[in-house]
């Protein structure tokens, strides 16, 4: 299967279609050229799009594959479909589709399409439809987060390389991140990562509420700006199911106990890397934590409370 890069199409239609048969899928991105001896007998099926290093290989090979097939979910043949669209848009479907009808004709690709629509206009091709299948959720997920404001771009970027490795050691994992494009630029290339926009104090408080998070980040660098900081993300953290993980040397290491309500853990990348693994793979150590983590987040708020006599005096009646 050659595609663009993982997508819905290839996973709601073509990876079951595929699957059914029984073959063996290998699944391969536009520059993942294999030799041409690797496609002697092979089923190609093209996800959408026909980029031209693949168009010259199937020239090569075409004599030798067992069968080509070209799948579409979206009207990808005909300029005239996708009119309204941004120019950039339509220009891609245009150089890696619709320009390539009269190769694949010529290739005599089989034509697989996703709707009765889609059949009907192309009747002449004698398409073959292929229907979607309902996808499984993702197995013991393990979400981790880190909703640093732009104050934290030191850290936003300190992380990315701690992220990339967690996540590339447990598929499980996943990263929640809040941040503006910058954000979405630097954290591009790493694999199941959701940047979140940033958002107003209101709407955060709801969005944090939301369940499924397990583990919380805050590292705070040796920077001036971080000397003035509270732990109230200690709060935010044990509030919404998470365990946090928080540096030596910082305000949160006057409320956690590392190992009781939380992980402390030094500054290097590696043993961050760590600390996520564990916290991941060890669900009673976790849950053990956030126990903890709730029962002090309740003596600090009693403490603050305990603080509040006197704060203001009272006008004299």
């Amino acid at each position: 299967m050659v595609e663009e890069q993982p997508n819905p199409s290839t996973d709601f239609f073509v990876l079951p279609a595929v699957v059914h048969t029984g073959l063996r899928v290998v699944r391969c991105g536009f520059a993942d050229l294999p030799a041409p001896a690797d496609l002697e007998g092979a089923a190609v099926v093209f996800v959408r799009y026909v980029p031209s290093a693949w168009a010259r290989l199937i020239d090569a090979v075409r004599p030798r594959l067992h069968s080509l097939a070209y799948f579409m979910d979206d009207d990808l043949l005909d300029v005239d479909a996708s009119a309204g669209m941004s120019w950039r848009y339509r220009f891609k479907l245009a150089r890696l589709a619709a320009w390539r009808r009269g190769w694949l004709r010529r290739q005599a690709s089989e034509l697989w399409v996703s709707s009765g629509y889609l059949q009907q206009k192309y009747a002449d091709w004698h398409p073959k439809l292929v229907l979607p299948s309902c996808l499984a959720n993702p197995a013991d997920v393990r979400r981790m987060y880190y909703h640093g404001t732009a104050s934290h771009g030191v850290e936003i970027r300190w992380l990315r390389p701690v992220m990339e490795e967690a996540l590339r050691r447990d598929d499980r994992l996943v990263l929640e991140i809040v941040g503006g494009r910058d954000v979405y630029r630097l954290y591009r290339g790493v694999p199941r990562v959701t940047v979140v926009h940033p958002m107003k104090w209101p709407a955060y408080q709801s969005f944090l509420a939301l369940p499924g998070r397990h583990i919380g980040l805050a590292p705070l660098l040796d920077v001036p700006f971080n000397l003035g900081r509270s732990y109230t993300k200690f709060f935010d953290i044990t509030r919404c199911g998470a365990v946090g993980i928080y540096s030596p040397g910082s305000i949160y290491s006057e409320v956690v106990s590392h190992g009781e309500n939380g992980l402390i853990v030094e500054l290097e990348q590696e043993a961050w890397v760590t600390a996520i693994l564990e916290i991941a793979r060890d669900e009673p150590l976790r849950q053990s934590l956030l126990r903890n983590a709730e029962v002090k987040s309740a003596e600090l708020a009693g403490l603050a409370h305990r603080g509040y006599s006197g704060l203001i005096n009272k006008q004299p009646e």
